[in-house]
């Protein structure tokens, strides 16, 4: 497994992936992870107090989101599942947009040609054969786009994925299959989905698979980086595992203690991304007191906006999607 920065904060280089990253990036990093999780606690209070249908909690993924969508060029296409909160933020979604197909109040969410971001999409999987389709036809157009696409460990067992594995091998599609592995499809754990790591499930479809840290911005960076670089060379697919974990439910229907014991969740807690980014801050002095105080008050801001923007949103019925343009 890749690693560049410990638990502990220290940054160990790996030679294969090198990464070049300034102090404003990495203070932008730790600002967003703060943000994102911010948002998602305030989503997750919202729809406790009856005002979202449901919400899939982001909380200890956010380093695998923040520190991917950043490797991608603002022109490259993403497309997301349920749970991308940190690249949805990222791309210049809005909080009335981010929480619009939650409370009922849209059909989508926000302008997909605007953010370079495709929809939400709750259907497992799907997206993979939405992102590889789009990826052939970039191909078709001779642009240098590369295309992204996020998805959880529970999507590779089904038969969606497989098939975009193998048309994307089968194209050489300028494509980033971006892995979260946060250990659970629900309730079943995924030595239970797969007897091999998953990203050698590459191996098979003839293209590299890489498992990093998805709690180490920096490995998530550099791999990443990597990884659309092949892509924008023309070199083809790669499948990046970030191996990370789901701090809270899967979503908020869900009763995480059912099947999970308390002392994997603390074991967990102690390699959350946003401390350990926080420890190599503090290590390097790139970061003071006044620094993580402006940032807890820009966090704090856009909770209150999330709340405000959700309380604004009515509902809509179910005809608009046939009359729209």
């Amino acid at each position: 497994m890749i690693q560049i920065l410990t638990p502990d904060g220290v940054r160990r280089d790996d030679d294969r992936f090198p990464l070049d990253v300034t102090h404003d990036e990495l203070r932008g990093m730790y600002r967003e992870m703060v943000v994102t999780r911010r948002v998602d606690a305030e989503a997750t209070a919202l729809q406790r107090q009856g005002e979202l249908g449901l919400w899939a909690p982001s909380q200890g993924q956010e380093a695998a989101q923040v520190a991917s969508v950043r490797a991608f060029a603002a022109s490259d296409m993403l497309f997301p599942s349920y749970r991308e909160h940190g690249v949805a933020l990222a791309r210049g979604v809005r909080p009335a947009e981010l929480l619009s197909l939650f409370r009922g109040a849209s059909h989508g969410g926000w302008n997909i040609a605007e953010r370079r971001l495709n929809t939400y999409t709750i259907v497992l999987a799907a997206q993979l054969l939405h992102a590889v389709g789009y990826a052939m036809g970039v191909q078709r157009d001779d642009a240098r786009e590369v295309v992204g696409v996020y998805f959880g460990d529970g999507s590779t067992s089904q038969g969606d994925a497989n098939e975009a594995f193998n048309w994307a091998s089968a194209t050489d599609a300028p494509v980033v299959f971006c892995l979260q592995n946060n250990q659970y499809a629900i309730s079943v754990p995924v030595g239970k989905q797969s007897p091999v790591p998953l990203h050698r499930r590459a191996e098979g479809f003839g293209f590299p698979g890489v498992r990093v840290d998805g709690n180490d911005v920096l490995a998530v960076l550099a791999v990443t980086r990597w990884a659309v670089e092949r892509a924008r060379a023309g070199e083809g697919p790669s499948l990046i595992e970030s191996f990370t974990y789901r701090m809270g439910p899967h979503t908020t229907s869900d009763d995480p203690r059912r099947y999970r014991e308390p002392g994997e969740l603390e074991h967990w807690r102690a390699l959350d991304p946003i401390e350990r980014l926080r420890r190599h801050l503090d290590a390097e002095q790139l970061a003071d007191e006044s620094f993580y105080a402006a940032v807890e008050a820009d966090a704090t801001e856009v909770a209150a906006a999330v709340r405000e923007a959700c309380l604004r949103l009515e509902p809509v019925g179910p005809f608009p999607v046939f009359t729209a343009g």
